[in-house]
Protein backbone atom coordinates (compact mmCIF):
# COMPACT_ATOMS: atom_id res chain seq x y z
CA UNK A 1 0.00 0.00 0.00
CA UNK A 2 1.55 3.34 -0.73
CA UNK A 3 1.67 6.26 1.59
CA UNK A 4 -0.58 8.44 0.04
CA UNK A 5 -3.61 5.14 0.43
CA UNK A 6 -2.46 4.85 4.36
CA UNK A 7 -2.47 8.59 5.73
CA UNK A 8 -4.64 10.91 6.76
CA UNK A 9 -4.09 14.10 5.87
CA UNK A 10 -6.26 17.31 4.94
CA UNK A 11 -5.39 18.33 0.87
CA UNK A 12 -2.91 15.89 -1.24
CA UNK A 13 -2.89 19.07 -3.53
CA UNK A 14 -1.00 21.06 -0.94
CA UNK A 15 2.39 19.20 -1.88
CA UNK A 16 4.21 22.08 -3.84
CA UNK A 17 3.76 24.93 -1.33
CA UNK A 18 4.97 21.90 1.23
CA UNK A 19 8.21 21.22 -1.05
CA UNK A 20 9.02 24.38 -0.93
CA UNK A 21 8.89 25.13 2.71
CA UNK A 22 10.99 22.10 2.97
CA UNK A 23 13.60 22.91 0.78
CA UNK A 24 14.05 26.66 2.07
CA UNK A 25 14.59 25.10 5.62
CA UNK A 26 16.60 21.97 4.51
CA UNK A 27 18.98 24.80 2.54
CA UNK A 28 19.67 26.63 6.09
CA UNK A 29 19.97 23.64 7.78
CA UNK A 30 24.08 22.50 7.21
CA UNK A 31 24.70 20.09 10.44
CA UNK A 32 21.60 17.74 9.65
CA UNK A 33 22.43 17.71 5.87
CA UNK A 34 25.63 16.50 6.86
CA UNK A 35 24.32 13.88 8.68
CA UNK A 36 22.05 12.98 5.87
CA UNK A 37 25.06 12.52 4.24
CA UNK A 38 26.44 9.68 6.67
CA UNK A 39 23.15 8.12 6.78
CA UNK A 40 22.93 7.75 3.21
CA UNK A 41 25.93 5.68 3.32
CA UNK A 42 25.80 3.90 6.66
CA UNK A 43 22.07 2.62 6.48
CA UNK A 44 22.28 2.81 10.61
CA UNK A 45 18.35 2.39 10.46
CA UNK A 46 17.92 -0.36 7.17
CA UNK A 47 14.53 -2.30 7.50
CA UNK A 48 13.57 -0.29 11.09
CA UNK A 49 10.08 1.58 11.38
CA UNK A 50 10.61 4.72 12.91
CA UNK A 51 7.90 6.55 14.47
CA UNK A 52 7.89 10.63 15.25
CA UNK A 53 6.19 13.18 17.23
CA UNK A 54 6.80 16.70 16.22
CA UNK A 55 5.41 19.80 15.32
CA UNK A 56 4.61 18.90 11.88
CA UNK A 57 6.34 21.93 9.96
CA UNK A 58 9.46 22.45 7.22
CA UNK A 59 12.18 21.72 9.39
CA UNK A 60 10.55 18.71 11.15
CA UNK A 61 9.80 17.33 7.92
CA UNK A 62 13.57 17.72 6.75
CA UNK A 63 14.23 15.45 10.47
CA UNK A 64 11.74 12.81 8.83
CA UNK A 65 13.38 12.76 5.50
CA UNK A 66 17.17 12.18 7.19
CA UNK A 67 15.41 9.58 9.35
CA UNK A 68 14.20 8.05 6.06
CA UNK A 69 17.66 8.85 4.24
CA UNK A 70 19.20 6.49 6.94
CA UNK A 71 17.18 3.38 5.77
CA UNK A 72 14.13 3.88 7.80
CA UNK A 73 10.20 3.48 7.16
CA UNK A 74 9.09 7.05 8.52
CA UNK A 75 5.49 7.43 10.03
CA UNK A 76 5.24 11.22 11.75
CA UNK A 77 2.30 12.57 13.29
CA UNK A 78 1.83 16.12 14.94
CA UNK A 79 2.44 17.01 18.42
CA UNK A 80 0.28 20.02 18.67
CA UNK A 81 -3.47 20.27 16.92
CA UNK A 82 -2.64 24.04 15.79
CA UNK A 83 1.09 23.33 14.64
CA UNK A 84 0.38 21.08 11.58
CA UNK A 85 0.60 22.61 8.61
CA UNK A 86 -1.20 20.51 5.67
CA UNK A 87 0.51 21.06 2.56
CA UNK A 88 4.12 19.80 4.56
CA UNK A 89 2.46 16.95 5.37
CA UNK A 90 0.99 16.38 1.70
CA UNK A 91 4.77 17.25 0.74
CA UNK A 92 6.15 14.27 3.30
CA UNK A 93 3.48 11.97 1.89
CA UNK A 94 4.79 12.53 -1.89
CA UNK A 95 7.98 11.71 -0.49
CA UNK A 96 7.15 8.16 0.60
CA UNK A 97 6.57 9.25 4.44
CA UNK A 98 3.48 7.96 5.93
CA UNK A 99 1.59 10.42 8.08
CA UNK A 100 -1.51 11.19 10.17
CA UNK A 101 -1.62 14.47 11.06
CA UNK A 102 -4.00 17.80 9.46
CA UNK A 103 -4.45 21.23 11.09
CA UNK A 104 -6.65 21.96 14.08
CA UNK A 105 -8.20 18.29 14.76
CA UNK A 106 -11.00 18.03 17.53
CA UNK A 107 -9.18 16.47 21.00
CA UNK A 108 -10.68 12.99 19.89
CA UNK A 109 -9.10 13.02 16.45
CA UNK A 110 -5.98 14.28 17.28
CA UNK A 111 -5.49 11.10 19.90
CA UNK A 112 -6.72 9.01 16.84
CA UNK A 113 -4.05 10.30 14.66
CA UNK A 114 -1.20 9.57 17.30
CA UNK A 115 -2.53 6.39 17.96
CA UNK A 116 -2.73 5.24 14.45
CA UNK A 117 1.28 6.62 13.95
CA UNK A 118 1.65 3.74 16.30
CA UNK A 119 0.24 0.62 14.74
CA UNK A 120 3.16 0.13 12.83
CA UNK A 121 4.64 -1.27 15.53
CA UNK A 122 8.07 1.00 15.40
CA UNK A 123 11.48 -0.36 16.51
CA UNK A 124 12.50 3.37 17.02
CA UNK A 125 10.53 6.57 18.18
CA UNK A 126 11.12 10.25 18.09
CA UNK A 127 8.88 11.69 20.81
CA UNK A 128 7.83 15.28 21.95
CA UNK A 129 5.83 16.37 25.39
CA UNK A 130 5.79 12.75 25.47
CA UNK A 131 2.43 11.69 24.38
CA UNK A 132 3.58 8.70 22.25
CA UNK A 133 5.51 7.15 25.28
CA UNK A 134 2.29 7.94 27.58
CA UNK A 135 -0.05 6.08 24.76
CA UNK A 136 2.47 2.73 24.91
CA UNK A 137 1.94 3.06 28.21
CA UNK A 138 -1.98 2.85 28.23
CA UNK A 139 -4.26 2.97 25.33
CA UNK A 140 -1.50 1.53 22.92
CA UNK A 141 0.36 -0.72 24.83
CA UNK A 142 0.14 -3.60 22.30
CA UNK A 143 2.08 -1.47 19.88
CA UNK A 144 5.32 -1.12 21.92
CA UNK A 145 6.04 -4.65 20.81
CA UNK A 146 9.36 -3.72 18.57
CA UNK A 147 10.49 -0.70 20.20
CA UNK A 148 14.07 -0.64 20.93
CA UNK A 149 13.63 2.93 22.65
CA UNK A 150 13.75 6.68 21.36
CA UNK A 151 14.65 10.16 22.22
CA UNK A 152 12.34 13.27 23.92
CA UNK A 153 12.39 16.70 22.51
CA UNK A 154 10.79 18.87 25.67
CA UNK A 155 11.38 19.83 29.21
CA UNK A 156 7.26 18.39 29.81
CA UNK A 157 8.30 15.25 28.70
CA UNK A 158 11.23 14.25 29.97
CA UNK A 159 9.27 15.45 33.59
CA UNK A 160 6.67 12.41 32.21
CA UNK A 161 9.48 10.21 31.39
CA UNK A 162 11.50 10.74 34.55
CA UNK A 163 7.78 10.24 36.31
CA UNK A 164 7.43 7.23 34.71
CA UNK A 165 11.29 5.67 35.70
CA UNK A 166 10.74 7.01 39.00
CA UNK A 167 7.79 4.91 39.61
CA UNK A 168 9.47 1.73 37.91
CA UNK A 169 6.83 1.78 34.86
CA UNK A 170 9.06 2.98 31.55
CA UNK A 171 9.16 -0.37 29.65
CA UNK A 172 12.00 0.82 27.30
CA UNK A 173 15.33 3.24 26.72
CA UNK A 174 14.52 6.59 26.22
CA UNK A 175 17.02 9.35 25.32
CA UNK A 176 16.49 13.12 27.47
CA UNK A 177 17.19 15.42 24.08
CA UNK A 178 16.32 18.56 25.62
CA UNK A 179 18.84 17.86 28.44
CA UNK A 180 21.37 18.38 25.97
CA UNK A 181 23.49 21.55 26.09
CA UNK A 182 23.05 22.26 22.17
CA UNK A 183 19.25 21.85 22.66
CA UNK A 184 19.02 24.10 25.68
CA UNK A 185 21.59 26.56 25.25
CA UNK A 186 20.21 27.51 21.55
CA UNK A 187 16.74 25.72 20.86
CA UNK A 188 15.04 27.12 24.65
CA UNK A 189 16.89 30.40 24.80
CA UNK A 190 17.39 31.68 21.72
CA UNK A 191 14.43 29.82 19.47
CA UNK A 192 11.97 30.22 21.57
CA UNK A 193 13.14 33.79 22.44
CA UNK A 194 12.58 34.90 18.86
CA UNK A 195 9.76 32.43 17.54
CA UNK A 196 7.62 33.97 20.81
CA UNK A 197 7.98 37.00 19.42
CA UNK A 198 7.27 36.17 15.53
CA UNK A 199 3.82 34.32 17.04
CA UNK A 200 3.26 37.34 19.27
CA UNK A 201 3.75 40.33 16.69
CA UNK A 202 2.86 38.33 13.74
CA UNK A 203 -0.59 37.58 15.44
CA UNK A 204 -1.32 41.26 17.16
CA UNK A 205 0.18 43.18 15.28
CA UNK A 206 1.28 45.47 18.54
CA UNK A 207 4.51 47.42 19.15
CA UNK A 208 6.72 45.73 22.03
CA UNK A 209 8.51 48.32 23.26
CA UNK A 210 7.13 50.10 26.28
CA UNK A 211 4.93 47.65 27.36
CA UNK A 212 5.72 45.47 30.42
CA UNK A 213 6.11 41.69 29.40
CA UNK A 214 6.05 39.51 32.33
CA UNK A 215 7.31 36.09 31.68
CA UNK A 216 6.27 33.34 33.72
CA UNK A 217 9.19 31.29 34.82
CA UNK A 218 12.72 31.42 33.97
CA UNK A 219 14.09 28.04 32.30
CA UNK A 220 15.96 28.59 29.49
CA UNK A 221 13.04 29.33 27.45
CA UNK A 222 12.01 32.08 30.16
CA UNK A 223 15.98 33.33 29.96
CA UNK A 224 15.36 33.48 25.90
CA UNK A 225 11.72 35.31 26.25
CA UNK A 226 12.87 37.57 28.68
CA UNK A 227 16.31 39.02 26.38
CA UNK A 228 14.34 39.20 23.46
CA UNK A 229 11.35 41.24 25.33
CA UNK A 230 14.22 43.41 26.69
CA UNK A 231 15.34 43.68 23.17
CA UNK A 232 12.55 44.58 21.63
CA UNK A 233 12.08 47.36 24.30
CA UNK A 234 10.03 45.86 26.65
CA UNK A 235 9.88 46.53 30.67
CA UNK A 236 9.96 43.03 32.31
CA UNK A 237 9.26 41.20 35.08
CA UNK A 238 10.00 37.96 35.99
CA UNK A 239 7.35 35.17 38.02
CA UNK A 240 9.41 32.20 39.71
CA UNK A 241 8.72 29.80 42.37
CA UNK A 242 12.56 28.63 42.30
CA UNK A 243 14.97 30.97 44.38
CA UNK A 244 17.87 30.54 42.78
CA UNK A 245 16.53 30.88 39.46
CA UNK A 246 14.90 34.15 40.96
CA UNK A 247 18.24 35.48 41.77
CA UNK A 248 20.01 34.91 38.17
CA UNK A 249 17.08 36.85 36.95
CA UNK A 250 17.43 39.63 39.13
CA UNK A 251 21.21 39.88 38.10
CA UNK A 252 20.15 39.26 34.48
CA UNK A 253 18.56 43.10 35.10
CA UNK A 254 14.89 41.84 35.74
CA UNK A 255 12.13 43.14 38.18
CA UNK A 256 11.23 39.83 40.11
CA UNK A 257 8.01 39.63 41.73
CA UNK A 258 4.86 36.79 42.76
CA UNK A 259 2.49 36.23 40.12
CA UNK A 260 -0.59 38.11 42.07
CA UNK A 261 1.83 41.51 42.06
CA UNK A 262 2.75 41.38 38.55
CA UNK A 263 -0.85 40.47 37.16
CA UNK A 264 -1.22 44.42 38.01
CA UNK A 265 1.75 45.69 36.04
CA UNK A 266 1.81 43.09 33.21
CA UNK A 267 0.66 44.65 29.32
CA UNK A 268 2.04 41.03 28.15
CA UNK A 269 2.01 37.66 29.54
CA UNK A 270 4.29 34.81 28.06
CA UNK A 271 4.10 31.35 30.46
CA UNK A 272 6.94 29.13 30.17
CA UNK A 273 6.64 27.06 33.02
CA UNK A 274 5.95 22.99 32.12
CA UNK A 275 2.93 23.72 35.00
CA UNK A 276 -0.79 24.25 34.69
CA UNK A 277 -2.77 27.16 36.36
CA UNK A 278 0.35 29.84 36.34
CA UNK A 279 -2.25 32.07 35.03
CA UNK A 280 -5.67 31.65 36.62
CA UNK A 281 -8.46 33.37 38.38
CA UNK A 282 -7.09 35.57 41.10
CA UNK A 283 -5.00 36.97 38.25
CA UNK A 284 -7.34 37.62 36.27
CA UNK A 285 -9.25 39.57 39.06
CA UNK A 286 -6.35 42.29 38.95
CA UNK A 287 -5.11 42.22 35.57
CA UNK A 288 -5.48 45.65 33.51
CA UNK A 289 -7.70 46.16 30.27
CA UNK A 290 -6.23 44.71 27.24
CA UNK A 291 -3.72 42.32 28.33
CA UNK A 292 -2.67 39.75 25.95
CA UNK A 293 -1.82 36.16 27.34
CA UNK A 294 0.18 33.40 25.70
CA UNK A 295 1.61 30.63 26.19
CA UNK A 296 5.38 28.61 25.26
CA UNK A 297 4.82 25.24 27.27
CA UNK A 298 4.09 22.43 25.21
CA UNK A 299 0.65 21.94 26.51
CA UNK A 300 -2.45 24.71 26.40
CA UNK A 301 -2.79 24.68 30.81
CA UNK A 302 -1.08 27.13 31.98
CA UNK A 303 -3.32 29.86 31.16
CA UNK A 304 -5.88 29.16 32.92
CA UNK A 305 -8.68 28.56 30.04
CA UNK A 306 -11.85 27.29 32.34
CA UNK A 307 -11.64 29.91 34.71
CA UNK A 308 -11.00 32.57 32.19
CA UNK A 309 -14.26 32.04 30.18
CA UNK A 310 -16.11 31.10 33.24
CA UNK A 311 -15.41 34.77 34.46
CA UNK A 312 -15.95 35.97 30.91
CA UNK A 313 -19.54 37.57 30.25
CA UNK A 314 -18.88 37.32 26.24
CA UNK A 315 -16.02 36.11 24.07
CA UNK A 316 -15.49 36.56 20.10
CA UNK A 317 -12.02 35.69 18.02
CA UNK A 318 -11.56 39.48 17.07
CA UNK A 319 -8.20 38.55 14.60
CA UNK A 320 -6.91 35.06 13.92
CA UNK A 321 -5.36 33.27 16.80
CA UNK A 322 -6.57 35.91 19.36
CA UNK A 323 -9.61 35.12 21.13
CA UNK A 324 -11.32 38.19 23.43
CA UNK A 325 -12.62 37.73 26.51
CA UNK A 326 -15.04 40.34 28.22
CA UNK A 327 -15.17 40.60 31.66
CA UNK A 328 -18.41 42.09 33.90
CA UNK A 329 -16.64 45.17 34.74
CA UNK A 330 -15.98 46.22 30.88
CA UNK A 331 -12.21 44.86 31.02
CA UNK A 332 -10.84 42.77 28.11
CA UNK A 333 -8.06 40.27 27.94
CA UNK A 334 -6.95 38.50 24.79
CA UNK A 335 -5.72 35.17 24.21
CA UNK A 336 -3.34 33.90 21.66
CA UNK A 337 -3.63 30.68 19.93
CA UNK A 338 -6.07 29.03 22.43
CA UNK A 339 -3.37 29.28 25.06
CA UNK A 340 -1.35 26.44 23.01
CA UNK A 341 2.13 26.91 21.77
CA UNK A 342 2.48 31.02 20.55
CA UNK A 343 5.91 30.49 18.57
CA UNK A 344 4.22 27.31 16.70
CA UNK A 345 0.40 27.69 16.76
CA UNK A 346 0.67 31.14 15.81
CA UNK A 347 3.84 31.16 13.89
CA UNK A 348 6.32 29.21 11.98
CA UNK A 349 8.27 28.10 15.67
CA UNK A 350 11.69 28.28 15.64
CA UNK A 351 14.37 29.59 12.98
CA UNK A 352 15.49 26.90 10.73
CA UNK A 353 19.53 27.21 12.01
CA UNK A 354 18.31 26.96 15.73
CA UNK A 355 16.55 23.35 15.12
CA UNK A 356 19.49 22.42 12.74
CA UNK A 357 21.67 21.87 16.09
CA UNK A 358 18.46 20.05 17.76
CA UNK A 359 17.26 17.94 15.14
CA UNK A 360 20.86 16.99 14.43
CA UNK A 361 20.83 15.69 17.66
CA UNK A 362 17.59 14.01 17.56
CA UNK A 363 19.14 12.12 14.61
CA UNK A 364 22.32 10.97 16.23
CA UNK A 365 20.19 9.95 19.64
CA UNK A 366 18.35 7.87 17.79
CA UNK A 367 21.35 6.29 16.27
CA UNK A 368 22.75 5.58 19.32
CA UNK A 369 19.64 4.62 21.08
CA UNK A 370 19.11 1.64 18.29
CA UNK A 371 23.07 1.23 18.61
CA UNK A 372 22.88 0.61 22.84
CA UNK A 373 19.25 -0.36 23.79
CA UNK A 374 20.61 -3.42 24.82
CA UNK A 375 22.64 -2.19 27.38
CA UNK A 376 20.83 1.15 28.28
CA UNK A 377 17.66 -0.52 29.91
CA UNK A 378 14.34 1.17 30.77
CA UNK A 379 15.88 3.89 31.62
CA UNK A 380 15.80 8.08 30.81
CA UNK A 381 19.29 8.78 29.89
CA UNK A 382 21.10 11.73 28.25
CA UNK A 383 22.77 12.61 25.52
CA UNK A 384 26.51 11.53 25.55
CA UNK A 385 28.61 14.24 25.91
CA UNK A 386 30.68 13.16 22.65
CA UNK A 387 27.48 13.84 20.39
CA UNK A 388 26.50 17.10 21.49
CA UNK A 389 29.95 17.97 21.12
CA UNK A 390 30.38 16.78 17.86
CA UNK A 391 27.13 18.78 16.70
CA UNK A 392 28.82 22.05 18.19
CA UNK A 393 31.56 21.11 15.91
CA UNK A 394 30.11 21.09 12.74
CA UNK A 395 27.90 24.25 13.81
CA UNK A 396 31.37 25.63 14.12
CA UNK A 397 32.81 24.29 11.12
CA UNK A 398 29.24 25.31 9.00
CA UNK A 399 29.93 29.02 9.86
CA UNK A 400 33.64 28.65 8.92
CA UNK A 401 35.07 29.32 12.46
CA UNK A 402 37.60 27.44 14.25
CA UNK A 403 38.47 27.17 17.89
CA UNK A 404 42.14 25.96 19.62
CA UNK A 405 43.00 22.72 21.07
CA UNK A 406 45.12 22.12 24.03
CA UNK A 407 48.77 21.30 23.48
CA UNK A 408 50.39 18.32 24.95
CA UNK A 409 51.68 19.56 27.51
CA UNK A 410 48.48 21.63 28.45
CA UNK A 411 46.72 18.39 28.45
CA UNK A 412 49.42 16.80 30.76
CA UNK A 413 49.13 19.64 33.31
CA UNK A 414 45.65 19.55 33.59
CA UNK A 415 46.04 15.89 34.12
CA UNK A 416 48.25 16.12 37.07
CA UNK A 417 47.62 17.40 40.91
CA UNK A 418 51.33 17.20 42.44
CA UNK A 419 52.76 19.76 40.39
CA UNK A 420 50.97 23.06 39.69
CA UNK A 421 53.81 26.16 38.98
Amino acid sequence: MSTIDKSIIADPSLAPEGHLKIDWASAHMPVLNRIREQFEQEKPFQGLKVTISLHLEAKTAYLAKVVQAGGAEVTITGSNPLSTQDDVCAALVEDGITVFAKYNPTPAEFKALNMKALECNPDLLIDDGGDLVTLLHTDSKEHAVNLRGGAEETTTGIIRLRALEKQGELQFPMIAVNDAYCKYLFDNRYGTGQSVFDGINRTTNLVVAGKTVVVVGYGWCGKGVAMRAKGLGANVIVTEIDSIKAVEAYMDGFAVMPMLEAAKLGDMFVTVTGNRDVIRREHYEVMKDGAILSNAGHFDVEVNKVELEAMSVSKRTVRRNIEEYKMEDGRKFYLLAEGRLVNLAAGDGHPAEIMDMTFALQAMSLKYVNEQYNTIGNKVVNVPYELDEQVARYKLESLGFAIDKLTAEQIAYLDSWAEHE
